[in-house]
């Protein structure tokens, strides 16, 4: 009898559970060499506020903790509203938002 057919009748929790702690491990392999691969690109580095940006995406662009940039935004940590939505919620054009911290970005260079 071939072990995995061995491992399946006789310890059969056992190897579901080991299954599924390798596909949640591999899950998250991937997903942590996807996140590299995309960070160490030059191109997504000190990249300018487009409104589509969330906070978080801007202070990973320029190296900075996200939590300056919510600060900064006045946004509760945890939140991750686009830069559009956070002007919208504030009845000002998004320009503004934009402006506003393309130079809180520059003064931290």
């Amino acid at each position: 009898m071939s072990a995995i057919r061995l491992l399946w009748h006789k310890h059969r929790i056992v190897f579901v559970i080991f299954l599924a702690a390798s596909a949640v491990t591999l899950f998250f392999v991937i997903r942590l060499a996807m996140f590299t691969i995309y960070w160490s690109d030059p191109a997504h580095r000190n990249l300018t506020p487009e409104p589509w940006m969330t906070p978080g995406y801007v202070a990973h662009s320029w190296g900075l903790p996200p939590h300056e940039i919510a600060d900064f935004l006045d946004i509760p940590p945890g939140d991750r509203p686009t830069l559009a939505e956070i002007a919208r919620s504030r009845n000002v054009p998004v320009s503004q938002i934009i402006e506003e911290l393309s130079g809180i970005l520059q003064d931290s260079k």
